[in-house]
């Protein structure tokens, strides 16, 4: 099964107007966002998603956040992390912050871990857990908007460069 991933898109509407339609082109189940939508404007473009939409609340999201999930009109849900699911009979844990990888990677609490907040892209496999951060939506911290594509047979992520 094909998953777009995004994370930290920082209210940056044309970028994330690209993911939609390069996510929406690729035929996902499922869409994550780990984090930092920053205003609700962003909400609204996420419900343009041909695909269901896993999402958590970064640092950046006081405007929106709440006091437990937050349900998007059309196709989702924005929760508080961590953020524990399964999708494809494997085990997610998405945070925001990477403080807590190595935790969660040494307690091998899942098989896929999903994280934001560095805008660095991420996709390595590690004791057990495939680690994957798709990098920047915005692209204003290193001028590189990206997401992600994780295939959950493979076991693998395909960086995806905006520009």
């Amino acid at each position: 099964m094909l998953i777009g991933v995004m994370s930290d898109s920082h209210d940056n509407m044309s970028n994330l107007v690209k993911a939609v339609r390069v996510f929406n082109e690729s035929n996902l189940r499922y869409v994550l966002h780990a984090g930092d939508f920053t205003t609700v404007n962003t909400l609204r473009t996420i419900e343009d998603l041909n695909a269901e939409f896993i999402g958590i609340f970064g640092n950046n999201d006081s405007g929106i956040l709440s006091h437990g999930p937050l349900e998007l009109e059309t196709n989702g849900w924005i929760h508080r992390q961590p953020h524990e699911f399964t999708i494809d009979n494997k085990k997610f844990v998405m945070i925001h912050e990477h403080f807590l990888v190595d935790s969660i990677v040494k307690d091998n609490r899942c098989d896929v871990l999903i994280y934001g907040h560095t805008h660095k892209p991420e996709a390595q496999q590690r004791n057990g857990t495939y680690i994957l951060n798709p990098g920047e939506l915005c692209g204003w911290l290193h001028g590189s908007p990206t997401v992600a594509i994780l295939d959950t047979k493979s076991m693998e992520a395909r960086i995806i460069g905006l520009g």
